[in-house]
């Protein structure tokens, strides 16, 4: 899947004269190869892989690191806006607090100016992830190849992953830039995460209509929005397929687009539900799937395990993500459409893979 109309062939002359204003005193001649991000994961920002040699001090360097870059708007990017600073203090902050695996922050460009959007380095981590395409739950890859105690350990590891990041005292203040802006000052952070999401389905609609079913969902959303008990930071997009894995275990949490403050079930329940939307589709291709790997019930009870903290009934976070990963396909769709990889549809819906399990959890709840 296409994620961008530029060539990375002419970032590395400008790259290497950015380099050199960043790098560490007595550096010169910073040299740069940019290869193309990895094609199996992530739907959202582009990813480069670059390789530099520069001097400093009159030793030879090298560094491998990654570029997360924002999309370009003629692209048809996934989120309305791409907040990188917001990102980068994220991660950083995580890595300085915490023994949970995120690969250091280099260097940020918020301008735009070197490469046409904003990006910011970060080391490369070697592993191994849990492909998206084809889905890892398809067969024929490392995780489904796997036995079935090397996949309860990567289940395992990576709840106690979330639960790291759960634990950072007073996140609220802490990671403050990341509360939605979206909402009202008195409402609570669940609504206002519900709100930012609202805005960001209205900012789908706008190249391919409107979807009943979201429309459906976002409202018994409103009308049942539960109390919270905590506030923590929610990595946002929580899930297998966001880790670099070595050995079953993670060594690099990736893709921090969609975190924000809100209550630990908005992670837990995004981590479930991406694995049912890929049991889903085999379910309707007749594949056998991995319907014993991250089961509700097993990853609610290692996380209290874990974190003290009986998660409860978790049907209206799976509604929300359920709409969330609607809109991800409403977006993701029209970008292939927008690259000619797709005809455009008469029914937007059919381009959400997530469709039969939120039609059938809204059914459940009597939306």
């Amino acid at each position: 899947m296409r994620r961008s109309g530029r060539d990375p062939r002419a970032f590395p002359a400008r790259l290497a004269e950015w380099l050199a204003t960043v790098l560490p005193p007595g550096s010169a001649n910073p040299a740069v190869v940019v290869h193309d991000g990895a094609d199996a994961n992530g739907l959202s920002s582009e990813t480069l892989f670059l390789d530099v040699t520069w001097t400093e001090n009159g030793r030879h360097r090298t560094g491998r690191f990654v570029a997360r870059v924002a999309p370009a708007p003629e692209d048809v990017p996934v989120f309305p806006e791409y907040a990188l600073q917001d990102q980068y203090d994220a991660i950083r902050l995580v890595g300085e607090l915490t023994d949970v695996p995120v690969p250091p922050v280099r260097w940020m460009e918020p301008t735009g100016e070197v490469i046409g959007s904003p990006f910011f380095l970060m080391d490369r981590v070697e592993g191994v992830v849990p492909p998206d395409v084809l889905p890892y739950n398809f067969g024929g890859n490392w995780l489904f190849d796997a036995s079935p105690e090397e996949q309860r350990r990567l289940q395992d590891l990576t709840v106690e992953t979330i639960a790291k990041l759960h634990a950072i005292h007073d996140a609220s203040s802490t990671f403050g830039f990341l509360t939605p802006r979206e909402g009202t000052e008195g409402d609570s952070l669940l609504a206002r995460n519900l709100a930012r999401t609202r805005a960001w389905y209205d900012f789908a609609t706008t190249d391919l209509g409107r979807s009943p079913l979201v429309e459906r969902g976002l409202a018994w959303l409103t009308a049942n929005v539960p109390e919270t008990r905590e506030t923590v930071l929610s990595w946002g997009d929580s899930r297998i397929g966001n880790i670099l894995y070595r050995d079953f275990a993670p060594v690099a949490v990736l893709d921090w687009e969609m975190a924000a403050i809100g209550p630990r079930e908005l992670d837990v329940s995004w981590m479930i539900f991406a694995h049912q939307v890929f049991e889903s589709i085999t379910t309707v291709m007749a594949m056998p799937g991995m319907p014993h790997f991250l089961r509700e019930e097993d990853a609610k009870a290692t996380y209290e395990k874990l974190t003290g903290v009986a998660l409860g009934d978790l049907r209206w976070y799976h509604v929300y993500n359920g709409v969330r990963w609607c809109i991800v396909f409403m977006r993701t769709g029209a970008r292939q459409i927008h690259f000619g990889e797709i005809e455009r549809p008469g029914d937007i819906e059919t381009l959400m893979h997530s469709r039969p399990l939120l039609a059938r959890l809204l059914d459940e709840v009597g939306a």
